[in-house]
Parts: C-alpha cells; structure tokens; sequence
C-alpha cells in the first residue's frame, strides 16, 4: 500500500493487469492486510460527498477503483513462501493458464508488461518468466536463468537458480516479479520440500516442470522499479511525478536547486 505520488503501489500492479486484458483477479493477502481490500471495494458514503461537494473529477477516480475488474482475496495464514502463496490460489483458478504479478514489482512500458507476456505465451502456450537483466553485482539478489537459445525474443530455459554467488551465476537475465504459468505447477508445489527457512519456493517447482515442459524467459521492455528496496521506491516516485503534467515543472525546479545546494 505504499503510495507511489499518489496511487498505492498495488494499484499499479492491478491497472497492468486490466490493461492487459485479465478480468478476474484473486490477491493473495496476510494478517493485517485489510486496508487492500478497503481500497479497492466501494465507498458509498466517499461518493456521495464527493458528489454533494461537486469534486466531479475525484468522484470519478474513486469510482473507477471499485469498477476496474473483479477481484477476490483468499488468505495466506503463515508467510511460508511465494510457493505456497500461489499455492493458496489454486482452488479458484483450476485448471487454466495464470499470470502471477508480484507487489514489489512496478513496470513502466509503452505496452503494459504483462500484455507483452501474454503476446509471447500465445506464440509457445508455455510457461513464461518476465526477465530482465541485472548487473553482475546483483545477481545474488534475484532467481537467474540459465538458458541455451533465444528465438522471436523468447529464451529456452534449462536451468533456474536462486540468487547464486557472482562467480556462479549462468547469466545476468533475472526472474522479476511477472509470470505466467500452466495449472500443472500447482501439483508440483505440493510435492514441493520447504527450504532452510521454511519456505516453499516457486522456483523449485518451475525446475521440476523444465524436466518435460518448455519454459521460456522474455526481456521485458521498459523500466523496472523494484519499490520493495528504499532506493527503487525512491526512483519510482521521483521518476511518476516527473510524469505528471501538474507536478513536473515544480519537481524539475526543487531537484535542481538541491543538486546545486549539494555541489556548492
């Protein structure tokens, strides 16, 4: 729920999805999460005062959060794991295809990021990781993929590893918070032993399904902001204001006297 100017974070992540075409969206939530599902159900009394009060342009913006797509909750009781989250959602998706977004993850693209997954998935019907390329440093930060081939954009994947050391890492090609998977990883999840933490890991299940489906990564275009470390939900915010015709020309100004306060 961290605000990015002024839309939470996970705003961002559902307005991709719906400009991507997704319908229905379940989010898997924990203890003392209620205020997600406050802000996307709808607000009867805020309405009406906005209404009343004539503010026509905020009624809308709050209108339009309660209408923008069905979405549905299910709870996650203990942390045990991104595994055993999109575990939590298996009774409500069945046996479709699914997109997995994570919160931590904006994306800023022409084309919304998921919509571009969903283009390539349509081309392969397989698994598709969203992937994007990282520095050396930081790949003990990050799933890395491992992969032998690249065509139309889309790599053939042969082996997922999480955040190994510099020295043994097989790329610098990144798994970041975007996915889309076939029903069978849910079975595989499962199976699926805890690590060392507890934790049952997605990434686990995704090498089992390498031993006979295809999966593929994809470099997703545009700019990724990883809001859940405090220096790229520093860059978010500074980088969405500069969009905003009504904040950029202030913005500009403040940025540009305290770079020369901080020279001189």
């Amino acid at each position: 729920m961290l605000p990015i100017v002024d839309k939470p974070t996970i705003q961002y992540i559902i307005e991709e999805a719906v400009q991507s075409g997704i319908e229905d969206i379940i989010i898997v939530t924990g203890r003392n999460k209620r205020a997600i599902e406050d802000h996307f159900d709808k607000s009867i009394e805020l309405e009406l005062l906005l209404q009343r009060t004539g503010k026509q342009e905020m009624y809308k913006i709050v209108n339009d959060i309660s209408t923008m797509v069905d979405i549905h909750y299910v709870r996650q009781k203990e942390p045990l794991g991104l595994g055993h989250a999109v575990l939590c959602a298996k009774k409500f998706i069945g046996h479709e295809p699914f997109a997995v977004l994570l919160g931590d993850d904006i994306v800023d693209s022409e084309v919304p990021a998921l919509q571009q997954m969903i283009q390539k998935y349509n081309q392969v019907q397989a698994a598709i990781l969203g992937c994007h390329e990282v520095p050396a440093a930081d790949v003990t930060k990050y799933g890395i993929v491992q992969y032998d081939q690249c065509v139309n954009e889309l790599y053939n994947v042969n082996r997922l590893v999480e955040k190994p050391s510099v020295k043994s890492a097989p790329s610098t090609q990144a798994i970041i918070g975007r996915y889309i998977l076939p029903p069978e990883v849910f079975d595989l999840l499962e199976g699926v032993a805890p690590d060392k933490k507890g934790e049952i890991q997605l990434t686990d299940a995704l090498d089992q399904i390498l031993q006979y489906q295809s999966v593929y990564s994809y470099i997703i275009k545009g700019n990724r902001y990883d809001v859940g470390d405090k220096f790229g939900f520093l860059k978010a915010s500074i980088e969405f204001a500069l969009k905003r015709p009504e904040l950029k020309d202030q913005l500009q100004l403040y940025l540009n006297q305290l770079v020369k306060n901080l020279r001189n």
